[in-house]
């Protein structure tokens, strides 16, 4: 031990206590946001296992500490915010965190010293990639808790030569806060073109977007979500193939196939139809009441549709669902922001809100 100088147990001792404090962070969140047991676990032994040091290196580290007169305690960077979103502040630990193992993996190739820079190493590339799933993780159930109000499926069928970009953007403005596109009888080319043009739009407004039925294209947008059915894949097959951060819809018209969705994964679902609806005739009504009874033993988001419209749209919200969509109510309307918003409030009315 003698043959190291205190500034280099300075190093150590810093980066050691910046390491902790950095995985002591990402644990809370995995173990509080996200309540997930596995990242939560894997966290907690990578901080033990890095931060724990023999006594012998211990009692070196706390004597030669300095921290009243250590310069960069008190220095900014221009960059730096006191407000961050969750995943802003998980990314900036997670790289507090790397970066300390870095420097100790460095550190630990002193002849003098009994550390395996290597197990540094190991950690710095295990953390890249907890890191990534940690925020995929907090970025899904975000997306989640925004799934509710007045869902705006744009219906390829309904255009009437309007611009799917327009309409998310006219729904947008009217207070939707999810939209959907469907397009049933487009070629891969214009479902691709549309979906791309309506990304961009709810990109910019900070709007969840969803694709009907196609992982394909769901995929290649990026979309926020993907919307399949009981004639689709099944939820389990999909959820496999989905990346983390983006959510799955499941249609379910009964109680026993909205507990064999929750049971593969789906994120939320698509109840339904709600009423008679002229989008999709040969669908059965269920009624109001089917999210009542789905509502009460399963612990998923539900979206009502079908044949939602200003008058009938309270009954679904008082019946228990996040979110209720609509096709006909909006795009069969000239003035489409008219048309949301006034969905829009009575739902902020049946809510309380």
């Amino acid at each position: 031990m003698k043959e190291l100088s205190s500034d280099q147990f300075r190093i150590i001792d810093a980066n050691i206590n910046r390491l902790g404090e950095g995985l002591r962070v990402l644990e809370e969140f995995a173990r509080m946001t996200l309540n997930d047991a596995v990242l939560t676990q894997k966290l907690k032994d990578m901080r033990h296992q890095m931060v724990v040091t023999n006594t012998g290196l211990y009692n070196q580290l706390v004597k030669s500490r300095d921290a009243a007169g250590d310069i960069g305690s008190d220095m900014e960077v221009s960059s730096e915010s006191n407000k961050r979103e969750p995943q802003g502040i998980i990314a900036a630990n997670a790289k507090r965190a790397q970066e300390s193992l870095r420097v100790l993996e460095e550190m630990a190739k002193i002849p003098a010293l009994d550390l395996d820079s290597e197990r540094y190493r190991k950690s710095r590339f295990e953390l890249y990639t907890i890191e990534k799933e940690l925020v995929a993780r907090v970025s899904r159930k975000d997306k989640l808790e925004s799934l509710k109000g007045v869902y705006v499926i744009i219906d390829a069928a309904w255009l009437k030569e309007r611009k799917t970009s327009d309409i998310a953007r006219q729904a947008i403005m009217g207070g939707a806060g999810v939209i959907q596109l469907r397009c049933k009888e487009c070629s891969h080319r214009e479902f691709l073109k549309m979906a791309g043009d309506i990304q961009e739009v709810c990109r910019e407004k900070g709007v969840l977007f969803i694709v009907n039925d196609s992982l394909e294209i769901a995929m290649a947008v990026k979309a926020d979500g993907l919307h399949a059915g009981q004639e689709d894949m099944p939820a389990g097959e999909l959820k496999k193939l989905l990346p983390i951060d983006m959510i799955l819809g499941y249609s379910a018209r009964t109680v026993e196939e909205a507990r064999e969705a929750f049971k593969e994964g789906a994120d939320y679902l698509g109840v339904g139809a709600m009423f008679a609806t002229a989008t999709k005739e040969s669908a059965e009504v269920v009624g109001p009441e089917r999210v009542s009874r789905i509502k009460k033993v399963v612990d998923l988001p539900v979206v009502a549709i079908g044949g939602i419209n200003k008058g009938n749209i309270k009954e679904v919200m008082k019946a228990g669902a996040e979110a209720a969509a609509v096709i006909s109510a909006v795009m069969g309307e000239d003035d489409i922001e008219k048309a949301t918003r006034e969905l829009v409030n009575i739902v902020r009315g049946a809510k309380g809100g």
